[in-house]
């Protein structure tokens, strides 16, 4: 048994990480009843390590403790871990998509903006370089 700022250290886990993962039953320490002290077992450190492992890979705290959920009912959580990824992955490309779209009219906007001077605003307009190429994307 010890405590959080044991697990902490052995974990390499911020101590307010291991704290909120408590608080929102991710972990489930036992009381000592001489102190008060919250007394973690060493399986958290595996479940710490979990936890990490399915954070690298994009998962909320909140599908890791439906996973964990489902390996507490003795059922085979791997299936749903499965269809997440696979949700994971075209959230991700389409992501990348978008990023990529984005460069390519970041890059198109610097190229145009190349040969325009800068301009004070003047009431009316703000910045001439975002202005002239909102009305240029909108044609586009």
């Amino acid at each position: 048994m010890m405590t959080a700022a044991i697990l902490a250290r052995k974990t390499d886990t911020p101590i307010f990480t291991i704290r909120y993962y408590t608080r929102i039953g991710l972990l489930k320490p036992s009381r000592d009843v001489s102190n008060g002290y919250k007394l973690y077992k060493q399986s958290d450190k595996d479940r710490i390590k979990f936890i990490n492992s399915a954070k690298n890979l994009g998962f909320t705290l909140s599908e890791i403790q439906n996973i964990l959920n489902h390996a507490a009912d003795h059922n085979s959580p791997c299936p749903m871990v499965r269809e997440l990824v696979e949700k994971r992955i075209e959230e991700t490309k389409k992501k990348i998509r978008e990023m990529q779209k984005l460069r390519r009219r970041l890059e198109k906007a610097a190229e145009e903006w190349k040969t325009m001077k800068n301009s004070t605003p003047d009431g009316h307009s703000v910045c001439r370089l975002i202005e002239s190429f909102a009305e240029f994307d909108e044609t586009a």
